[in-house]
């Protein structure tokens, strides 16, 4: 459990360090933000493997850079799903999206070295 909370922290963080340095997402208040990363986590999980899958020869064909775009449509549906979560267009989402999984993955290192130790 203290695994999942800390991800998702860090996936909330990563966020909203994109929403206030690149404004390529609006964010209204604190609840559609938690609320935000919460549903795209869960997305991520549920919904991301079966578009993957659907996409597959896309991908090989891409050398997987399509893998971007599946995760700006999912940005995008969550900003379709939680009010106060907004995205323009879907071209900012999908930007938005290789931004966050940067910045997420660089949390998420920072967090497990922080756990070796």
């Amino acid at each position: 459990m203290k695994r999942f909370l800390l991800r998702w922290f860090g996936l909330s963080l990563a966020i909203f360090i994109v929403a206030n340095l690149f404004n390529l997402i609006y964010i209204n208040n604190l609840k559609a933000l938690i609320l935000g990363s919460l549903i795209l986590g869960i997305l991520n999980v549920f919904l991301r493997p079966i578009l993957v899958f659907l996409t597959l020869p896309l991908n090989i064909f891409t050398l997987g850079l399509f893998l971007f775009v599946i995760n700006g449509f999912i940005l995008y549906v969550v900003s379709g799903l939680v009010p106060g979560f907004e995205i323009q267009s879907f071209w900012k989402a999908v930007l938005a999206a290789l931004l966050i999984s940067i910045i997420s993955a660089l949390i998420n290192w920072l967090i497990r070295e922080e756990e070796k130790m």
